[in-house]
């Protein structure tokens, strides 16, 4: 088929190259969000779907909104079967989805109709959900709503970070997305409703959410840490000060320790341990304000932890 492919952050790249590579389809164009700011000198940079396109020739359309005439014109001059979406990061208007005569069929991270939205990963690791997958689907005004080509599963890691667990699935998908486009071209496969069932919604991520609440229980904030873990980063405050929490450990050994809620105790060779509302954590990674990574025993070293010390 002839293909538009439009993505903008790395985990697209995977299903990207899968097309680029593939001998069945042809993809002409790219579509992806404008260069944006970026880094400490907060220069224009462009989006890493779109430096793979100019690596491998193709041309990249940047319009600040799918619904610009001048893209819908050139859209409609391409003359694609299909648009391939993975995390393009825009809203899409009727008149764009009408254009290819196979629609856009979009490669989402969630078994829909399970985590509608753009933090699917994330949200499925909030829930403490022990499956999750991808799932490729005919995109419509809905968010998310539109019929089902194919799904995949998988089991998350009791340990695994939605960065990582992205990543995992950004490669996986690509595959599933190559072969729904395959059957869709070879007339062997149809999209499917939606169940009623099991909807869910997956809202992005704010810093407001990824601040750690001791008095919950450690299995909770082992949760939030993983899921917001690259972004937006989890964190707490000590003496005042934002700390990012990198990553922590349920501390199984310590389940009888009667260590209030946020406490923060150096063990030395033993770790760093935090008080929860069940048993305590152990730090890994640590971030204070202003400053790069860390090992807990590190900073815990420097700030010279006094007995009865808090972290809120």
């Amino acid at each position: 088929m002839r293909l538009v492919f439009a993505g903008t952050p790395a985990t697209a790249l995977p299903s990207l190259d899968a097309l680029l590579a593939s001998t069945r389809h042809d993809v002409v164009a790219v579509l992806t969000r404008p260069d944006a700011p970026a880094g400490r000198g907060r220069a224009l940079t462009a989006s890493p779907v779109k430096e793979q396109a100019r690596a491998a020739g193709v041309e990249v359309l940047t319009p600040a909104r799918p619904s610009e005439p001048e893209f819908l014109e050139r859209l409609s001059e391409l003359a694609p079967d299909c648009v391939a979406v993975v995390a393009y990061g825009a809203l899409v208007p009727t008149a764009a989805l009408e254009i290819p005569a196979h629609g856009w069929v979009n490669l989402h991270f969630s078994v829909l109709p399970a985590w509608r939205g753009a933090a699917p990963v994330q949200h499925a690791l909030l829930a403490g959900d022990d499956v999750t997958g991808a799932t490729t689907f005919l995109l419509e005004a809905g968010l998310d709503t539109g019929p089902v080509y194919g799904v995949m599963t998988t089991t998350i890691g009791p340990h695994e970070t939605a960065g990582e667990l992205l990543d995992r699935l950004a490669v996986d998908g690509a595959g599933l997305l190559t072969a729904t486009l395959d059957g869709i071209e070879d007339g062997t496969l149809s999209a499917q409703p939606q169940p009623t069932e099991g909807v869910s919604l997956a809202p992005k991520l704010k810093p407001g959410d990824a601040r750690v609440t001791w008095t919950h229980p450690a299995a909770s904030i082992d949760r939030r840490v993983r899921a917001c873990t690259p972004e937006p980063g989890a964190w707490t405050t000590f003496r005042g000060r934002r700390l990012g929490i990198g990553s922590v450990r349920i501390a199984a050994d310590m389940a009888s320790e009667a260590l209030p809620p946020g406490e923060v105790r150096d063990l030395g060779k033993d770790g760093v341990v935090v008080g929860t509302a069940s048993e305590p954590l152990r730090l890994g990674l640590v971030r204070p304000e202003g400053k790069p990574d860390r090992s807990a025993e590190e900073w815990a070293r420097g700030a010279r932890l006094a007995p009865g010390e808090h972290l809120e």
